[in-house]
């Protein structure tokens, strides 16, 4: 069966660009791969014509070939014709090589480079993480704080090219400016970094003495960061630009603070609300009074104990919360009573004490509300 011409395979005219022949093999791998023609058992045949055809019509001493004496140019007898292009499914590791990265490098991640040292030399910083911890009281008021970051900047020596004396960097001999080298693997061609280049594309042949050819140096910053009012542990603050510098020129990383703030000896956070435990003497919670409670701005509020407070009553103060980070807002004040239990008592005050439980006992006794005043007499002596 006679072979079908190269460029009709492909779907192209024989004028066609080096360009326009990736895109019609591009269009015809993507149509006929046995992967997407299970049911289609031409496919592969035709999947294999494509990768032959591409092949040769890609290689411009090969396309030269095919172009003056046609198939027989690749048949072996013919005297100064290329070898081995058009023989069965031709190089089809190399020819499939050349656009898999086009097909799937967007889904990858992957950039390719230019040969010639089109692969630019400048390489972006790494992003930094610095951790930041504050009190609560910061994190209620804001703060305006001076960090020093431990950092890579750019050379002074050589304005972060690398080179001395401002010499361009040349094209790197191994890979031609590729940044990669490929080598062949059975059926499957392997690419990987260029150990020469380290996949810059470039290498300097005179390399700064300052930096070594890296283009930066270590040095610690000194940076100013505004930590706003209501932030809470796990917010995470961007510096653009105050990270890691790039290499031999390259834009600088960012700078991450990931801010923790501190537990308070007092107050427990919850978003916005906080919570904070009081106590009140037995006196106190029994008969009612006011307290006085600090307040997470640094004041303090009066607050008024109910008649018969036990263990655990919770009272709210509007307002007293934390801040919202983004947006107005204000949260809670939770005051828990924690009902405290004299010790130490004297004999005259434990005596008075089981008086007052007798009487308690004695639901007419009109003198019961008189040993509430002795035993809140005896408590005031207690805490004096």
């Amino acid at each position: 069966m006679a072979k079908r011409d190269y460029y009709e395979v492909l779907g192209v005219s024989k004028g066609a660009s080096a360009d326009e022949i990736k895109r019609g093999y591009r269009k015809k791998a993507k149509e006929l791969h046995p992967d997407r023609n299970a049911d289609n058992p031409d496919a592969e045949t035709q999947f294999k014509e494509a990768n032959e055809a591409y092949d040769v019509l890609k290689d411009a001493d090969k396309k030269a070939a095919y172009d003056r004496f046609g198939h027989a140019a690749f048949d072996g007898g013919m005297a100064g014709g290329p070898r081995g292009g058009g023989q069965g499914q031709g190089d089809f590791a190399s020819a499939f090589s050349d656009v898999f990265e086009d097909l799937f490098g967007d889904f990858m991640g992957g950039q390719r480079g230019r040969p010639g040292g089109g692969r630019t030399q400048a390489t972006r910083g790494s992003d930094l993480r610095y951790n930041l911890s504050i009190s609560l009281e910061d994190a209620y008021h804001g703060l305006t704080k001076t960090i020093t970051v431990p950092s890579s900047v750019p050379c002074g020596a050589c304005d972060g090219t690398g080179s001395e004396a401002g010499a361009e960097p040349t094209g790197c001999p191994t890979c031609s400016g590729m940044g990669k080298v490929r080598a062949q693997q059975g059926f499957f061609t392997v690419e990987r970094t260029c150990p020469t280049c380290s996949g810059m594309g470039q290498i300097v042949k005179n390399p700064c003495r300052t930096c070594g050819g890296a283009g930066r140096q270590e040095k610690d910053r000194a940076l100013s960061v505004n930590i706003p009012a209501g932030v809470e542990t796990g917010t995470r603050i961007r510096l653009s630009g105050e990270g890691e510098a790039g290499l031999r020129g390259g834009p600088a990383g960012d700078l991450y603070i990931f801010v923790e703030v501190q537990e308070h000896p007092l107050f427990q956070r919850d978003g916005l609300d906080l919570f904070c435990r009081v106590p009140v003497s037995m006196v106190s919670a029994a008969l009612g009074g006011e307290i006085e409670v600090p307040s997470i701005d640094g004041g303090r509020s009066r607050v008024r104990v109910p008649q018969g407070s036990q263990s655990g009553r919770q009272m709210r103060l509007r307002g007293k919360g934390m801040p919202a980070l983004r947006g107005p807002g204000v949260g809670e004040m939770y005051i828990e009573l924690l009902v405290e239990t004299p010790v130490n008592l004297t004999s005259d005050q434990e005596d008075l004490l089981r008086q007052f439980e007798e009487s308690c006992k004695k639901t007419n006794n009109p003198n019961a509300s008189g040993f509430f005043e002795k035993v809140k007499s005896f408590w005031d002596r207690v805490k004096d």
